[in-house]
């Protein structure tokens, strides 16, 4: 009886110790895995449409309403704090921050100071030029001073002066109203007569009476409409030439002007790496500023922050054009061996195959979102 009753003791107790630990075991597997409890600083910087910032202090945006759901998904409790492009990079080297979340772009550099999520958003730079840019009163000045119409203007003065010299020849003596008075004063008459014989006008204030003189006239006459129709084709290329010059129409022509872009970004490392000459200002709404009021010819930097202020700030002043070029990745950065980096990726990896990624894009992008 006795050993009967110490079996059903030891039976139930196994019994009992067995629950418990299968009932820990679930908890543990069940519980977030390095989710930390403490509440999170999230470092971000201003960068429309990515991160945009309120006249109240709220924030949006692309990177900040992913991340909201994010940080549902994995019940994660933080704050953010503002900072400029160097303050934010300095943050996430030193791990002041647990999160960086802007328009972070991963280059070799910035991994070897954090780490990165896997990329969220694809795209490359773009460039932003004046709706009138593609020609200019500057433009047509410069048309006007090119070599080749100086040129054409000192042969057809020398072939006037030459005219004019051997009218002066046949008619200083016969004519001596229309073209006497002395070698310059009769060779200027003559190179008068000229000039209003090739354009036409024919003023008739003065003409030649001599043999000569009239085979001179007949001959320059007809030699007037072919120098005429010179001068008119080296104009219009000329000028021809320089409206094409002067548009931007890709990353090629930016060596012509001077161009903005935003300091310590990688569109100013692209520009340095090309030998580009360019003017950086603190932010892209600046940079921009400085294109509308002609300032630099045209500004490189993110083509989707490009589009989007464009379209809010200086829509029929600047434009867009319709390339991308130095291809980049977005993604969310981390301090070096953050234990939360294999989580995020596994929640972001969700969040962008379900069809509300969509949906964030384009409010903020509208057409001109890219996957």
């Amino acid at each position: 009886m006795q050993i009967t009753m110490k079996l059903r003791i030891f039976l139930i107790a196994v019994f009992f110790l067995t629950h418990v630990a299968a009932f820990a075991s679930a908890a543990e597997n069940t519980a977030p895995s390095n989710v930390p409890a403490k509440k999170l600083t999230i470092g971000i910087k201003q960068i429309a449409p990515f991160v945009i910032k309120s006249p109240e202090g709220t924030f949006s945006g692309i990177s900040i309403d992913l991340w909201r759901e994010l940080a549902i998904d994995m019940n994660l409790n933080y704050e953010f704090v503002e900072y400029d492009l160097n303050g934010l990079i300095n943050a996430l080297s030193d791990g002041t921050v647990d999160i960086g979340i802007a328009a972070l772009s991963v280059t070799p550099e910035r991994e070897e100071k954090f780490d990165f999520s896997q990329p969220y958003y694809h795209t490359g730079l773009g460039i932003a030029v004046s709706t009138d840019s593609s020609y200019s009163s500057s433009t047509f000045l410069t048309s006007l001073l090119s070599w080749d119409v100086a040129k054409t203007i000192l042969y057809l003065a020398l072939m006037l002066l030459s005219v004019g010299f051997l009218v002066w020849v046949f008619e200083r003596s016969k004519n001596p109203n229309h073209f006497g008075g002395g070698v310059v004063k009769g060779v200027a008459s003559g190179f008068w007569w000229s000039a209003v014989s090739m354009t036409t006008i024919g003023y008739g204030d003065k003409y030649p009476i001599t043999l000569g003189g009239r085979l001179v006239a007949l001959f320059w006459m007809f030699t007037a409409i072919l120098m005429i129709s010179t001068f008119t084709a080296t104009m219009s290329s000329s000028i021809t030439v320089n409206k094409l010059q002067s548009a931007i129409n890709s990353p090629d022509d930016l060596a012509k002007i001077k161009v903005g872009t935003v300091k310590n970004s990688t569109s100013e490392k692209y520009l340095n790496k090309n030998n580009r000459n360019y003017e950086g200002y603190k932010t892209a709404s600046e940079s921009l500023e400085a294109l509308s009021q002609k300032k630099v010819g045209a500004v490189v930097y993110d083509i989707a922050t490009l589009q989007y202020l464009v379209n809010t700030e200086f829509n029929g002043v600047l434009r867009v054009l319709p390339v991308t070029f130095e291809k980049q990745n977005y993604a969310i950065a981390l301090p070096l061996n953050s234990p939360m980096r294999k989580q995020i990726n596994h929640a972001l990896l969700n969040k962008l195959s379900q069809p509300n990624w969509q949906s964030i894009l384009y409010r903020y992008l509208g057409d001109a979102e890219k996957m």
